[in-house]
């Protein structure tokens, strides 16, 4: 199997995090220049397909459709399925400015895969989830392309790899997002897992773990 993973490109959030405060996270649009990124994604993310007809996977959040919309390839897709599972963290409804501040510095201090926020999720949440759709790709028919194109979130993306890789904990956490619009190809057979290159690191890992 075939994966390629994409982050959605630039969104208002990206851009001013007062939006969150103002607009539900899931109906967060793209900037214009979050919509020129996307379209200029489009014969990158074509040349990787290979004239193969992917099964994609869309995060249901506002961004990322608009992303996928804009890639101009459904006409060339197997299936299209928005998959609730592989949306954003949760950080809650609309979020207070002041209390967004004081949930981001206790979860840098707690750590970002177990600090759960007070009305959304923990990274442990989003990796559960995550490994639920995963277990349910592997068991896909034969009928199933064997290319899949997923859409989705810089966190989400992460750990999509954490659970295919086996990554530990300590990992994850030292690893940045990619940027917006940026991919990554995960190549498969069997148990065995190959990623086109690696994720920026701000740290290393504790553990001493590499993407290696």
């Amino acid at each position: 199997m075939r994966i390629i993973l994409l982050r959605h490109a630039e969104s208002l959030g990206n851009v001013d995090e007062l939006t969150y405060t103002r607009v539900p996270d899931h109906a967060i649009p793209l900037t214009g220049a979050g919509r020129e990124q996307a379209r200029e994604a489009g014969p990158a993310i074509r040349e990787l397909l290979r004239g193969r007809r992917p099964a994609v996977y869309l995060s249901p959040y506002l961004r990322t459709r608009e992303t996928f919309a804009l890639l101009e390839i459904e006409g060339a897709c197997e299936r299209v399925t928005q998959e609730p599972r592989l949306r954003e963290q949760d950080w809650g409804n609309l979020q207070d400015p002041r209390e967004q501040q004081v949930q981001r510095q206790r979860r840098d201090e707690f750590g970002h895969f177990f600090y759960r926020l007070p009305h959304g999720e923990s990274g442990a949440d989003v990796d559960d989830r995550v490994a639920a759709f995963l277990a349910e790709l592997s068991a896909r028919g034969g009928d199933h392309p064997e290319t899949v194109l997923i859409v989705s979130h810089g966190l989400t993306m992460r750990l999509l790899c954490r659970r295919l890789f086996g990554w530990s904990i300590e990992l994850f956490e030292s690893l940045s997002n990619p940027r917006t619009c940026e991919h990554r190809v995960l190549e498969g057979e069997g148990a065995e897992w190959r990623l086109d290159r690696p994720f920026a690191q701000w740290r290393e890992s504790p553990d001493g773990q590499t993407q290696g």
